[in-house]
């Protein structure tokens, strides 16, 4: 059985800044590479991996306060969240494609 806690936090105005510039990157990265997918597979009816997104957010142009595990976990939710749709699609559940986010999701 696993447990996990609940802890409110309350961050320091400067903390509170930089976790909101750590989300606000971390969304843009989920609906740039989610947008990335979409494309290639509408183009050419074949989609990318996580590891070649991984390889390619190192050329975006953003902040680097934000460390480069943090993106890449990004992009490994949403190659988890490709997975679990065409795993869906197979067993022939209702699929939700994975959806952007936005700024209060």
């Amino acid at each position: 059985m696993r447990k996990s806690y609940k802890f409110r936090l309350y961050p320091a105005k400067e903390q509170e800044i930089v976790l909101v510039k750590t989300l606000d990157v971390c969304r843009y990265i989920y609906n740039e590479f989610l947008a990335d997918r979409r494309n290639a597979y509408d183009r050419c009816n074949q989609g990318l991996t996580t590891f070649d997104q991984i390889n390619q957010v190192k050329y975006l142009e953003l902040n680097t306060e934000v460390f480069s595990q943090v993106k890449q976990d990004v992009l490994r939710r949403l190659g988890k969240s490709f997975d679990a749709f065409f795993r869906r699609c197979k067993t022939g559940e209702t699929p939700g494609y994975p959806r952007f986010k936005g700024k209060d999701r």
